[in-house]
């Protein structure tokens, strides 16, 4: 039933699915299947399935007061003072989904319909069953900036603001407004970040210790729940792909993604080529995430937003990959022209100090199993290093990472633990944070961290070029290797205009125990790195 082995190494994610989207036409599969009420779907099959509105007829037998919504998770919208985004699931489709808000518990008098999108994932293994997944969300506009708000989520028969509903509400804060400029500093706030999570009692463990982060926001650099293990984007990835994992998933993240927002991008392991031509149609019914990328249809996992002294880019690796090259051109270079758009719009608003990139594969690491990513070299670090990025954070390698200040592939700057780093002048650090949950890899060269210093001046490493070729380079930019669980944490001081802003980056293991920090200082209230001069800006800003 699947694409043949030999053909499918040769396809892209579009050409598997056009493929499998005939094969099922003509074998005229049944898209019926039965969901337990009060349960979630804990089977599932590689499929070609759509995310659409579930049918109007298909909560007609549903008594709403025994469905209980289940994995909430908010997302920013573009404009995070004023914008969020709320996902939740239910077990079947229910009639009338809302959410209710208000800035009291005891005030919800805001009413939203919500929008379902529907997935179904046929079975094309034998043996496995159709999976039908029902997701709901709301986009709340024009709130008011730096607020706490109560949201409750329900539908037809089940209403959070009633006294027996009460315990099911959740809060969440806007940011603070953007013209906070022009008089005192934005206050100071801490967001988290990892990737790689998947499901097991490593990725609880880790969202405990990050909810205790009291986080204003959290990142996740793809390879978010592993519903497909195999993550090459291939029609073998079938045998082992589970769309019942999502659901664990939502429910294992749940306290703290309601909470705190939850902004992710996409991995390999996130291609899942049966729902659309581009690996992303199941995300896009689970995920609600800003659409001011180049293109949000075919990159939905590529965007930007601002959070009081931050630039935040999320960025769609797949596209560049040649490691795992089912995606490769995706965009056909929209997403880097878009950028360096953004960077440059980021480094001219003097509201932005520091800029935080975000995705998958690792620009620079030194594991044994996945190392660097050429295709992200060329693409996108010469613009990294051209505008002085702050902060790089990826997955796809499961351990922690981190770099000295790297220019020209090569270190600009020593930043041991407990150092501090100006971009602008030193270089860019890139940290690899991919041991959120899932089995973890492995090094060549022996592990160092605060407490357990092995310091070793080279690595004998390799990154992948074009065609997936391996090849080998020694490096001595590898400053911090830890083979345990773990994420980081990002405490920021905003500062006054022209004295000096600081984030302060810290690696913690699922205990909480700290094996890394460093600090990065930026002067706020404006650029010091320009294109046109290639240097540090002069003091009498003659560069404007």
């Amino acid at each position: 039933m699947g694409v043949p082995e030999q053909l499918a190494a040769r396809m892209s994610m579009a050409e598997q699915h056009d493929y499998l989207r005939g094969k099922l036409s003509r074998r005229r599969m049944m898209r019926g299947s039965a969901v337990a009420l009060g349960t979630l779907a804990i089977g599932g099959a590689l499929g070609s399935g759509t995310a659409s509105a579930a049918p109007a007829d298909a909560s007609s037998a549903v008594d709403g007061s025994r469905v209980v919504p289940v994995g909430r998770h908010l997302q920013f919208g573009a404009q995070p003072e004023s914008q969020m985004r709320i996902s939740w699931q239910v077990p079947v489709p229910v009639k009338k989904p809302y959410l209710r808000f208000g800035r009291t518990p005891w005030d919800l008098g805001h009413k939203v319909e919500g929008e379902i999108r529907s997935l179904h994932t046929p079975a094309l293994v034998p043996g496995q069953s159709p999976v039908d997944q029902y997701y709901v969300h709301v986009s709340l506009e024009n709130l008011r900036p730096d607020t706490t708000y109560y949201y409750g989520v329900g539908h037809h028969g089940f209403d959070p603001a009633k006294q027996q509903q009460i315990s099911t509400l959740g809060t969440f804060r806007t940011a603070a407004a953007r013209d906070n400029r022009g008089g005192k500093p934005f206050q100071p706030f801490t967001f988290t970040a990892f990737g790689d999570q998947g499901v097991s009692t490593h990725a609880a463990a880790n969202d405990n210790v990050i909810l205790a982060q009291n986080p204003k926001f959290h990142l996740h650099a793809g390879d978010i729940c592993y519903a497909d293990p195999m993550g090459q984007g291939q029609d073998a990835d079938k045998s082992a792909f589970n769309a019942g994992t999502w659901d664990a998933f939502l429910v294992q993240t749940e306290p703290v993604a309601s909470k705190i927002p939850w902004m992710v991008a996409y991995g390999n392991h996130d291609m899942e080529a049966w729902y659309s031509h581009n690996g992303y149609g199941g995300e896009d019914a689970r995920w609600f995430l800003p659409q001011n990328g180049p293109d949000p249809r075919n990159a939905p996992g590529v965007y930007s937003f601002k959070y009081n002294n931050v630039g935040v880019i999320s960025l769609d690796a797949n596209d560049v990959s040649y490691e795992i090259p089912a995606n490769l051109g995706l965009t056909a270079g929209k997403q880097t022209a878009w950028l360096e758009k953004t960077l440059v719009a980021f480094r001219q608003d003097h509201t932005v100090d520091f800029i935080v990139v975000f995705f998958h594969h690792c620009a620079f690491s030194t594991t044994h199993q996945h190392a660097s990513e050429g295709g992200v070299r060329e693409a996108w670090v010469p613009l990294f290093e051209k505008h002085r990025v702050d902060l790089v954070i990826n997955g796809h390698n499961h351990v922690y990472e981190r770099t000295d200040a790297i220019l020209g592939n090569k270190v600009s700057k020593a930043v041991p633990s407990g150092a501090s780093v100006e971009p602008h002048t030193d270089g860019v650090v890139y940290v690899t944070a991919g041991a959120a949950g899932r089995s973890l890899y492995s090094f060549d060269a022996p592990q160092t961290y605060e407490g357990h210093e092995n310091r070793v001046d080279e690595v004998k490493t390799f990154h992948f070029a074009k065609g997936g070729v391996q090849v080998p380079e020694t490096v001595e930019w590898s400053r911090v290797r830890y083979l345990g669980y773990s994420f980081i944490k990002v405490e920021v001081t905003p500062a006054a205009v022209g004295k000096k802003s600081s984030m302060k980056v810290t690696a913690l293991t699922e205990t909480g125990q700290q094996i890394d920090h460093y600090t990065i200082l930026r002067t706020a209230g404006a650029p010091q790195w320009n294109p046109r001069w290639g240097r540090e800006l002069p003091d009498d800003n003659s560069w404007s």
